[in-house]
Order: C-alpha cells, then sequence, then structure tokens
C-alpha cells in the first residue's frame, strides 16, 4: 500500500521514474539528429521496475543488466551526465567512451554492467552471488532479464546453481511480452514465467510492473529472504515497452503490435498512473509535481550539454583498460 511508504521515498521514486523517461526521450531525439551512434534500445513504459525494484537495494548490492538498461542503471544512482557522455561516446562517460548504450558499467555504485548478450548477465549475477557467500556479508545481487531470457540455458542453469547453494541473488523478469517482435505466448511453454520458479524449489512471483509500489513491495521480500540466507527468489515483472526494440523498429501496425494494444498499455503507463495515486492520497501536490518536472528537465539538459562539451578519447586510449 502506498499509504505505508513516505512521502519523501515517494517523491523520490516519482522524480526517478521521470527521470528515466525523459532521458530516454532525449536519447532518442540525439540518436535521430545523429549526435548518438549505434543503436538505442529505450525502456519508455518499463520505468516502475527499474525504480520500484533497485529502491529496495542498498548502494552496496550488486547489479547486473540488460541491452535496455538505461533505466536500472539511473535507478541504481548513476550520473546522467556520465551516461550520457558514455552514449556520445565521450571520454568523460562511466566507461570512457568504449562501452556505450549497452554497455554501461559504474562499479562504485554495485552496477557491475550491461550485457548485449541476452542472458548473458544471468551468470555472472550468480558469480557475485557466490562472492557475497564466501565473503559472509549480507548484500545481494540482482539480475534484470527480459522475457527471451529466460528460454536461454544460461536462465536455467544460473536459477537452478543459486537455488542449489541458497545464493541471494533474486531474478528480475522485466517481462515486456515480447523477445524483439516474438509474443512471450509464442516462445514459452509456461502459463507465466514465474512458475518456472517451481522446477527449482524457490518462489516465483507475478508483478505488476506498471505499479512501482507493487514491485518495490515485491523486491523488498526477496530481498530480506536472500539477506537472510533462504536463497533466491525470480520476479515476473508484467510491463510493456512503448517504442520498439530499438530506434530503427516501428514496432506497432503492420510489424507485431497493434494500434489497439499499444493504446490499452499506453492507458497504463506507469508514471502517469503513479502521479495520480501521489496526488490523490496528498503525498504529492500538483505544484510539487511540477517542480520535480522542471528539475528532472533541466538536469537532462545538463547532461547532454556536459557530453557535448566533454572530448572524445584520444586515439592510442583504444587500447587501454583491455584485458591481454
Amino acid at each position: 500500500m502506498i499509504s505505508k511508504i513516505d512521502s519523501k521515498m515517494c517523491l523520490n521514486m516519482y522524480e526517478q521514474m521521470l527521470t528515466i523517461r525523459r532521458f530516454e526521450e532525449k536519447a532518442i531525439e540525439l540518436f535521430e539528429h545523429a549526435l548518438i551512434r549505434g543503436n538505442i534500445h529505450p525502456c519508455i513504459g518499463q520505468e516502475a521496475v527499474a525504480v520500484g525494484a533497485c529502491t529496495a537495494l542498498r548502494p552496496d548490492d550488486f547489479m547486473v543488466n540488460t541491452h535496455r538498461g538505461h533505466g536500472n542503471c539511473l535507478a541504481k544512482g548513476a550520473d546522467a551526465k556520465l551516461m550520457m557522455a558514455e552514449l556520445f561516446g565521450k571520454k568523460t562517460g562511466y566507461c570512457k567512451g568504449k562501452g556505450g548504450s549497452m554497455h554501461i558499467a559504474d562499479f562504485q555504485k554495485g552496477n557491475l554492467g550491461a550485457n548485449g548478450i541476452v542472458g548473458g548477465g544471468l551468470p555472472i549475477a550468480v558469480g557475485a552471488g557466490i562472492s557475497i557467500q564466501n565473503r559472509r556479508t549480507d548484500q545481494v545481487s540482482v539480475c534484470f532479464f527480459g522475457d527471451g531470457a529466460t528460454n536461454q540455458g544460461t536462465f536455467h542453469e544460473s536459477v537452478n546453481m543459486a537455488a542449489l547453494w541458497k545464493l541471494p541473488v533474486i531474478f528480475v523478469c522485466e517481462n515486456n511480452l515480447y523477445g524483439l517482435s516474438t509474443p512471450v505466448g509464442e516462445s514459452v511453454s509456461a502459463c507465466n514465467i514465474s512458475d518456472r520458479a517451481a522446477a527449482y524449489c524457490i518462489p516465483g512471483v507475478n508483478v505488476d510492473g506498471n505499479d512501482v509500489i507493487a514491485v518495490y513491495t515485491k523486491m523488498t521480500e526477496a530481498v530480506a529472504r536472500a539477506r537472510a540466507g533462504e536463497g533466491p527468489t525470480l520476479l515476473d515483472c508484467i510491463t510493456y515497452r512503448f517504442f520498439g526494440h530499438f530506434t530503427g523498429d516501428p514496432g506497432k501496425g503492420i510489424t507485431y503490435r497493434s494500434k489497439e494494444e499499444m493504446d490499452e498499455w499506453l492507458k497504463r503507463c506507469p508514471i502517469k498512473q503513479f502521479a495520480k495515486r501521489l496526488i490523490k492520497e496528498k503525498k504529492m501536490t500538483e505544484k510539487t509535481e511540477k517542480a520535480i518536472e522542471a528539475a528532472v528537465n533541466a538536469s537532462i539538459e545538463n547532461a547532454v550539454q556536459f557530453a557535448k562539451e566533454s572530448p572524445l578519447p584520444a586515439p592510442e586510449e583504444a587500447l587501454q583498460d583491455l584485458f591481454h
């Protein structure tokens, strides 16, 4: 229940969700003006999963991410300026301009990095869980992945190992109903992705991924279970991406999603829904809402300006920071 969460946390979650939305919108705009090279995989529409899940974490908890991971990075505490600089391929970016959109990492905030390979992050999250267990800390390791990744061998191997050894890993499926253009019902045999947890004797939970409070509540329970040494949890967060798979994919009409389907999900926009709830329950006024929006817009413009003014890496830097 939103009434049980203090206003400061609620406003912070709203601001984070709006920051993610504006960051992604700006990234698409910059891509269309050829200021960002390489495709962008927007997470617009999925903001509640990132924010709800990461709000339940501590700064020293670990996170492994996906190619559609800008929102998760920001929710885990990443600086929008350094992220934007990375998208621009600038020296001041998180990976010195070498990682780009799909490989942002921020070790100081526990972000072990995104992975362009579907399902590639799952074993990394389990490795972090083994590290936690061996070091006897009470950290947790969180892995974000899409519905398509649950058909990869890495998913089953990772969940099996985490369950067998009771590792402090939370598996968060950002289930936007499509693996690129394939509907989840045409690629997953189970009725729900969460049903797959039963094969490994761990909890599998369905969550409304457009409800940030629902995600936060279930994530808090999973984190507490992991910290207590009770092992992993699989969260199946049902959500929807409002854009195509990437910036070159229209994602609607005669491709693979109908206008009617998209219109129905647009009505369930997680940010608009949350704003209405906050105002209704008197945790946010319309004046505060406008002030947050103005501050967020200014922060994104500052990030773009920082990225534009930052230097490109020198040619010889291409051979630095490599493993031989």
